[in-house]
């Protein structure tokens, strides 16, 4: 059976160097094939190569958000990629493996908790020359986030929005993306 064909801007979502914005699907005009056809999009994407060939590394990360708070990782200074800043929790998707099951495992992982694979696209996207990054909406978990990945972060807190302006974090679109997502409820 061929895709269905959705109507409406498609974004590839694997552009190099710029933050793809949210994609959702909206209207009801949209059936429910061409949902389920662009989740199955994002869930078996394939690897991305950079402008040089080099193979990006593909990094799926939770906006773990607890009313009006987001929970973020601090990632030690002895971190290779990205010391000393506060960032989202997450990792790398290993191969052969689905993006949403990737961050349920990295979750487990890094603090604790067990979180159901999403079933909806992430809520934003983040390319670089280096990595293509998902970064999922997850309200709802079972377990207290404690910081299990020593190794990899020397702490990890809420915040509210009125103290995000004050960290170092990772990448420079979080400020806004965590202020748009902290502000829908």
């Amino acid at each position: 059976m061929p895709a269905p064909r959705c109507v409406g801007r498609r974004r590839t979502g694997w552009e190099l160097g710029r933050v793809v914005g949210k994609r959702r699907w909206k209207g009801a005009a949209q059936s429910t094939a061409c949902r389920l056809a662009g989740a199955q999009r994002w869930q078996t994407a394939h690897v991305s190569t950079s402008a040089q060939g080099a193979t990006r590394a593909r990094i799926v990360t939770a906006f773990l958000r607890d009313g009006n708070r987001v929970l973020l990782c601090h990632r030690s200074p002895e971190r290779r990629w990205y010391p000393d800043v506060w960032d989202l929790p997450g990792g790398h998707v290993e191969p052969g493996e689905l993006p949403g099951a990737a961050l349920a495992r990295e979750l487990h992982e890094e603090l604790g908790i067990e979180v159901a694979v999403p079933a909806g696209p992430p809520m934003q996207q983040i390319h670089t020359d280096a990595f293509d990054m998902q970064i999922w909406l997850i309200e709802s978990w079972t377990g207290a986030p404690v910081n299990v990945a020593l190794d990899e972060h020397d702490a990890i807190a809420w915040f509210h929005e009125n103290e995000l302006g004050e960290l170092r974090l990772a990448h420079d679109s979080y400020l806004a993306m965590f202020t748009e997502a902290l502000a829908v409820r």
